[in-house]
């Protein structure tokens, strides 16, 4: 027999955004471990704000397994959290919606490196140079933390995760990963994983990341999460008639789309900073201050393609972005 450090990872129950957390369970079998190896474990919900103190106990569900390439004999165990009788608990958004496998969902998640409450690279007084050098820069003028992102990287490939590449973002101290998921829990379970990498080599340099959507007020980028999405039909059969009645749908339940894509993202989406105002809805070719940015490419590829979705935050939760996505994208066409 063989050990294995496994480690469950679940959301709790805190709000408006949770937070990951994991355990360790040492599971000893013959061969590498695979989903149908990990059992189902029980935690205390009072402490996760899932449950009272006088009921406490909800269920680990394992439902996505990954090597874990940092850490020796180790694995990385997506669970859904279930009530003690078996059935979903209501904080386990990954439960509500069925898999949707002809979707792919492309992540850019935004995020924001801090050390005592501050960006890196801002000073403890005043602010550096105004933003304009930092997008995808170079030198240690422009650039801070480029070692710890570069680690980052490198755990989320040898874990197996698609990331698709990385580039410093707009404001100092901000960076960016892109993620691509082929189904939309995939993309979904992916992402948190991909976050949870994230938090954890953040541990190891005594630094804390910040996913709030607006972090510096101010003349500074906000951080989003943009999801460019597609089905198969749009990648295949596409059509300028078939898209803009996708985007027709958008704008029919933006209101909705808004409420399940981040808190605080009033502060980011204002108009400036490349976004649009939060109370209204806009689509445009290339045009990176609209809610819907349709690509260049897919205009150019007979309407054959995919579109970008702008209005997610970078604390928005993948599963209730991607399942509002196929949910509006897959109606007909919606009255106004």
């Amino acid at each position: 027999m063989k050990t294995f450090k496994c480690e469950y990872i679940w959301l709790d129950g805190y709000k408006p955004e949770a937070n990951l957390r994991s355990k360790t369970k040492i599971i000893s079998v013959n061969e590498e471990p695979t989903l149908k190896d990990m059992p189902v474990w029980s935690y205390d919900g009072s402490s996760t704000q899932q449950a009272e103190g006088s009921s406490s106990d909800c269920i680990l569900k394992p439902v996505k397994v990954w090597k874990d390439a940092g850490r020796e004999n180790g694995y990385l165990v997506m669970c859904e959290v279930f009530n003690a009788d078996l059935t979903p608990h209501k904080t386990n958004n990954r439960s509500k919606y069925e898999e949707a496998l002809d979707f792919w969902f492309g992540f850019e998640q935004e995020y924001v490196i801090t050390k005592n409450g501050l960006p890196l690279g801002f000073p403890t007084e005043g602010y550096p140079a105004p933003q304009g050098k930092y997008y995808c820069g170079i030198g240690v003028k422009n650039v801070v933390a480029r070692d710890f992102v570069e680690e980052h990287l490198d755990l989320c490939l040898a874990c197996g995760l698609n990331i698709t590449g990385i580039n410093a973002e707009v404001m100092v101290g901000q960076w960016e990963f892109q993620l691509l998921g082929k189904s939309a829990k995939t993309a979904a379970d992916d992402l948190w994983l991909a976050r949870y990498l994230l938090f954890r080599i953040a541990e190891k340099h005594g630094l804390e990341i910040e996913l709030h959507p607006k972090p510096v007020k101010g003349d500074w980028n906000g951080s989003g999460m943009h999801a460019n999405f597609s089905n198969e039909q749009m990648r295949s059969e596409g059509g300028e008639a078939y898209f803009k009645n996708i985007l027709r749908n958008l704008s029919a339940t933006h209101q909705d789309h808004i409420a399940n894509y981040g808190s605080m993202n009033h502060e980011r989406l204002t108009g400036l900073h490349e976004t649009q105002s939060i109370d209204q809805f806009s689509y445009g070719v290339s045009d990176r201050g609209a809610s819907i940015r349709i690509p260049i490419t897919t205009v150019e590829n007979d309407w054959k393609g995919y579109l970008e979705d702008r209005r997610p935050a970078s604390n928005a939760c993948p599963y209730l972005i991607t399942s509002k996505i196929v949910e509006t994208v897959t109606q007909k066409e919606l009255a106004y």
